[in-house]
């Protein structure tokens, strides 16, 4: 067993997680708090060896899994999400040391996470094929098809740091729940979420090397899982830049990419500003707007442009700001002091473009204030990158035609939202968004766990979603009897 975090300690030394046993580092790197820069933990900086003896453990145990009956794949993935549940304070005390996460945001992430393991557990006893009428065909008289899916192997997972326990869930759930193994590399921040999931397989029982986690560099625990011709597959969660150097490595492994996206939203004439600013100033501001999807982007119909943009800068300056294990927070500190930086410089970019700041842009400490740019052009970083920060836009437009155009002209593509009382607006914004899902009268950032969320362009390739995760960790196979 692994020793459970003390989550009042300002130094636990946690272990690798490799074939079922918790290995001591060679090497160890400090974590802080990204909220008061306190050293919270030492994490093992794993080796190369340390690596390779992880994806042989995963290896060796993927004939077990493999042969492991759906049932008993699902009992252990619904004995996780039991354990979390009996343990959410704890793991949302966890996710707030080491990412700032406002601690009500926290336990709604575990709540998710929970829901996410569930949500596995039932896919893994539904997993099946089709049978294939070649009968169809000339040749194919007097022979019965069919097809079945089958584990795919080893899984290497590379997850990021804005929700470090449940999209762990989203690759380590359905790759359970398929019958594969998992080398996991949790994001360099927000490793101990990871180590606290193997902690709870181990008691549900998992088998020994079904589960590894790896901490370290990308350089060193990343470009191994993603060039061994032992991992089958990769499943990665991140940045555009990384997730192309991915694929470009990775030769003719699977690649699932979640990447990046400076998410839309479009809000029609004749809508009741009332009833959505609450619903944008929460997709725009929570986790710090830290989040794919999170509402970067605001176009507002020229006649409802001045009331929304008074009303909405009105809401953002009631949030509260501060330390994230408080309640009554709802925004905290960046994830690092490089990314307010980084924030800083694109709002004075945007000011001295000639963009006004209608609110914030000023730090406390490691704390952006969440800010409103107003006429920000195109071409800035805060409009055309993914700021990954409490920023938002708000732009005036003509038309949702116009609004479409500027919502489709960039790189990234994952969720777009519009809000419209006009049935046939929304269909139309529904066929014309270049985006791999479409909110109607609701803002981007929403998801639940068991829909299929995926992007096109740089947003990545691949879907997840339990079910449809399932399906990208299986390799399909036809089988054909002749009966002549």
């Amino acid at each position: 067993m692994a020793e459970t975090m003390n989550v009042t300690s300002n130094h636990t030394k946690k272990k690798l997680f490799i074939h079922g046993e918790w290995i001591e580092g060679k090497e160890y790197s400090e974590l802080r708090s990204p909220y008061n820069e306190e050293v919270i933990a030492e994490i093992p900086m794993a080796t190369a060896e340390d690596v390779e003896q992880a994806i042989a453990a995963a290896e060796k145990a993927k004939k077990v899994m493999a042969k492991m009956p759906a049932f008993e794949r699902a009992n252990i993935l619904e004995t996780l999400a039991r354990k979390l549940e009996e343990r959410l304070d704890e793991a949302a005390t966890i996710i707030a040391l080491e990412a700032a996460k406002p601690i009500t945001t926290a336990k709604g992430e575990v709540v998710r996470t929970i829901e996410t393991y569930k949500f596995a557990a039932e896919e893994a006893k539904r997993i099946h094929g089709e049978t294939i009428s070649l009968d169809a065909a000339q040749g194919g008289v007097n022979r019965i098809g069919y097809t079945v899916r089958e584990p795919i192997g080893v899984i290497g997972a590379i997850t990021p740091f804005n929700f470090p326990m449940n999209l762990v869930a989203h690759k380590v759930g359905p790759a359970i729940a398929a019958g594969n193994t998992i080398v996991l590399k949790p994001a360099t921040q927000t490793p101990l979420s990871a180590f606290f999931i193997a902690e709870l397989l181990e008691e549900a029982g998992l088998p020994k090397g079904a589960l590894n986690v790896v901490t370290g560099a990308g350089r060193v625990v990343g470009d191994k899982l993603v060039t061994d011709p032992r991992v089958s597959m990769i499943t990665f969660t991140g940045s555009p830049s990384v997730g192309i150097g991915i694929r470009n490595k990775a030769g003719l492994k699977r690649v699932t990419l979640e990447l990046g996206s400076n998410a839309a939203v479009i809000i029609d004439k004749n809508v009741n500003i009332d009833k959505i600013i609450s619903r944008c100033v929460t997709g725009a501001f929570s986790n710090q707007g830290q989040v794919c999807i999170s509402l970067q982007r605001i176009y507002a119909h020229e006649d409802v442009y001045d009331a929304f943009v008074e009303k909405f800068v009105e809401a953002t300056k009631q949030l509260t700001l501060g330390d994230p294990m408080k309640p009554e927070t709802d925004v905290s500190a960046l994830i690092s002091p490089s990314d307010v930086e980084r924030t800083l410089s694109w709002i004075q970019e945007a000011k001295q473009s000639g963009a006004a700041i209608a609110t914030g842009g000023v730090r406390e400490g490691n704390i952006v204030h969440p800010t409103v740019i107003l006429q920000a052009d195109p071409q800035l970083k805060v409009s055309c990158q993914e700021v990954f920060a409490p920023i938002v836009l708000i732009n005036k437009v003509q038309s949702v035609d116009e609004a479409i155009v500027f919502v489709n002209d960039s790189n990234y593509g994952l969720q777009a939202g519009i809000y419209t009382n006009d049935v046939h607006t929304a269909l139309n914004a529904a066929e014309e968004l270049h985006v791999g899902g479409v909110l109607i009268n609701d803002i981007p950032t929403f998801r639940v766990d068991n829909m299929p969320y995926g992007g096109v362009k740089e947003s990545g390739t691949g879907r997840e979603g339990l079910k449809y995760a399932v399906e990208e960790m299986t390799e399909m196979k036809l089988v054909v009897w002749n009966r002549n």
